[in-house]
């Protein structure tokens, strides 16, 4: 027969039972926990974890609201570029998308420490996205489009600036900035896209131009660099797009978020590392600037032509992307999103390409 002893049983004024001593939950090891044949809503004491533990009809779960870390780099989508139109103007380069990293120690974009890592519960659905790069449209003065943000769990990094061509409202500001593009015989400097603290640099102003054969646009702001001036000696030289930020999230090096180079009348500037694609000089393809690389949050590369009539659009930025890296303990799922899973050493990382939708943890 079973036995009930107590002290002291009582209720207090709001209907509830209250014992004069604490309540002990049984005590398991991880071993002895698995062995039992359990149904929903028991609870136990697990001495391995140190943790009351509850099963919900299929699996034990820690009571509390137990956390992980979740270490992340986030890029917005790269800016697209500015184009080439009549009367010889020519286009800067597209800003790289922002860049946000929180993995071990590197640095976040625009030269800032790296930031905290996130806390996450398991079985709560955290909403992500992957920013598109933007492109370039207009006519006859092709103008590039801001890049689309990337986020996770409420952390955004913000799409790159665009490229301008030889107007003053061309370039626009992003997560890395936009350049300036140039046009002859305007004799005005034009106007780049300033970067966002912490997610990247500014691009560079476009020169002044006397003759369309030094007409050239500058480079789109980068992670971890400005974007490159355009040659101001008269050789119609391009500005090189600002570099990238190198993370190992993935376990391998990679370079991500670099500038596009601005198109130049001799030639192109050349993409900052991290997926910024080169600008085109007057016979280059046509005078076409490259796409930033995919899934890299690159800038366009400028464009240019090889007449006064003829307008051509600029490169577009290159996709975003966000990694995630956890404890291999966990498995994720995910709705509306383009992702793989690969496992590194304690911890698995997921890549997200595309989408946007939402990720679970288990």
């Amino acid at each position: 027969m079973s036995t009930l002893k107590t002290n002291t049983i009582s209720t207090n004024d709001a209907n509830n039972v209250a014992l004069s001593n604490q309540l002990n939950l049984k005590s398991y090891t991880t071993t002895a926990r698995d062995a039992l044949t359990s149904v929903a809503g028991d609870m136990i004491y697990n001495t391995s974890t140190n943790k009351a533990e509850y099963y919900d009809g299929s699996n034990w779960q820690e009571t509390g609201g137990a956390t992980f870390e979740v270490e992340w780099l986030i890029v917005g989508g790269g800016g697209g570029a500015g184009g080439g139109g009549i009367n010889w103007t020519v286009g800067g380069g597209g800003g790289a998308g922002g860049l946000r990293n929180s993995y071990a120690s590197e640095n976040t974009g625009g030269g800032l420490s790296g930031e905290t890592s996130s806390q996450c519960f398991a079985g709560v659905n955290y909403v992500v996205s992957v920013g598109g790069g933007g492109g370039s449209t207009g006519s006859p003065y092709a103008v590039g489009a801001v890049g689309n943000n990337s986020y996770f769990a409420g952390i955004t990094a913000y799409g790159g600036g665009s490229g301008g061509c030889y107007t003053s409202s061309g370039s626009r500001c992003g997560g890395s900035g936009g350049s300036g593009g140039s046009m002859y015989l305007t004799y005005q400097t034009v106007m780049k896209g300033g970067g966002i603290p912490g997610q990247g640099y500014e691009g560079h102003w476009g020169t002044i131009a006397g003759t369309n054969t030094n007409a050239a646009g500058a480079g789109g702001g980068g992670a971890t660099a400005v974007g490159g001036a355009t040659d101001v000696g008269g050789a119609g030289k391009g500005g090189a797009g600002g570099a990238g930020l190198s993370s190992s999230i993935t376990g391998s090096a990679v370079s991500y978020a670099g500038g596009g180079g601005g198109a130049g009348y001799a030639s192109g500037g050349s993409g900052g590392a991290g997926g910024g694609a080169d600008g085109r000089s007057n016979t280059g393809s046509n005078g076409l600037g490259a796409n930033g690389t995919a899934n890299t949050g690159g800038g366009g590369g400028g464009s240019t032509t090889n007449n006064n009539t003829t307008s051509q659009v600029g490169g577009s930025g290159g996709s975003g992307v966000v990694i995630l890296r956890y404890s291999n303990a966990y498995t994720i799922s995910q709705s509306g999103l383009t992702l793989s899973t690969a496992t590194t050493g304690d911890d698995k990382v997921t890549t997200i390409t595309a989408g946007t939708g939402t990720v679970s943890f288990a």
